[in-house]
């Protein structure tokens, strides 16, 4: 088996090697994807609604800890307790360095589930402030059914505009954050989240903070059309079109007649916003060869390039989704080595 990488430097990049036909995973990650699907089918009704309850009982919440694990302290910070709007700062204790860059980490979930502070969310960030050298800013979006588009895109932006303010960041944040060297990053739903949002900061006029990339990991972008990804891996842990098409329901208004080619869904089809006079950031995209979504994803990189914006792909051939928060597979190591290796690359690129 070969592998074959591309230099950062280049318009993208591919990690290649023989396509698997079939999926394997280490015996530990299978029974975590089996426990996965069963507890999240059973939470979801056929009335749309979700029972948190049964979801509250298997959920393993990790309280903030401001002595170092790992080399990483958190702490919570709350943002607005009317809407339980708040997120986990993740401050690498390790090797600081001056002028840190800013993460916005936007979790998965379909949109309706999970949050900064379960076990699996506290790990991947916990790790990539440790490997980017990076301050990670977490936000526990409102979730769906409960609450509805634009509501998760809106809490994620009034985070950022709350960072913004001089004297949040002041408080709240480490002396060695600069803000203007910000990215926003987010995996599944919260990929899509950072696609939206870094659209909305181009029109938005904000006081200290920059955008300066994207980081999408596996992002949840959908459409009408049945792709052949969505055909073929129909079968595979964690998503199924059922459920792909469950997340959507909930997600959008409920009565006003949206379909799965809203640009909120499918972001790179025929009601996409013309992005290519706006100064969208670097975008590295991340994709999994067993990953139903593959398809979309791909058609949002080669979007991005078409727009004129600088993007990046990494295929991980024989992965399947949500593979990064399992730290036991080599992938999901080379993943956050990616994620230092694209954001030092722009940070350089931004000082010269």
């Amino acid at each position: 088996m070969t592998i074959k990488r591309e230099k950062l430097n280049s318009r993208s990049i591919t990690l290649s090697m023989e396509a698997p036909t079939t999926l394997s995973l280490p015996w530990k990650t299978r029974i975590f994807l089996s426990l996965f699907n069963t507890v999240t089918y059973a939470a979801t009704r056929s009335d749309g609604t979700v029972n948190r309850r049964l979801l509250n009982f298997f959920d393993l919440r990790i309280p903030p800890e401001s002595k170092p694990i790992n080399g990483v302290k958190t702490y919570d910070v709350v943002v607005d307790p009317t809407r339980n709007l708040w997120f986990r700062v993740f401050v690498p204790t390790e090797d600081a360095i001056e002028d840190a860059p800013l993460i916005f980490y936007f979790h998965g979930g379909g949109f309706a589930f999970l949050a900064p502070n379960v076990k699996p969310y506290d790990v991947v960030c916990r790790r990539m402030a440790r490997k980017v050298a990076a301050v990670v800013v977490s936000v526990d979006y409102r979730l769906a059914p409960e609450y509805r588009y634009p509501v998760q895109h809106d809490d994620c932006f009034e985070v950022m505009k709350f960072v913004d303010v001089e004297e949040n960041r002041l408080k709240w944040l480490p002396e060695n954050v600069n803000v203007s060297r910000c990215f926003l990053a987010g995996d599944s739903a919260g990929g899509n989240i950072a696609h939206h949002l870094a659209q909305r900061s181009c029109e938005f006029n904000f006081q200290l903070l920059k955008v300066i990339g994207v980081v999408a990991i596996q992002p949840f972008f959908g459409g009408e059309e049945r792709t052949n990804s969505e055909k073929e891996h129909e079968g595979n842990p964690i998503l199924s079109l059922s459920k792909t098409d469950w997340y959507w329901n909930v997600f959008m208004p409920a009565g006003e007649g949206y379909n799965r080619d809203h640009p909120i869904i499918n972001v790179s089809g025929p009601k996409a916003m013309d992005i290519s006079k706006m100064d969208f950031p670097a975008t590295m995209v991340f994709v999994g060869g067993f990953d139903l979504l593959q398809d979309w994803q791909k058609r949002y990189y080669e979007w991005l390039k078409k727009s004129g914006k600088e993007a990046y792909m990494v295929e991980y051939p024989n992965m399947c989704h949500g593979f990064y928060a399992f730290p036991e597979l080599p992938e999901s190591e080379q993943l956050m080595s990616d994620v230092k290796d694209f954001v030092h690359m722009v940070l350089k690129k931004t000082t010269n």
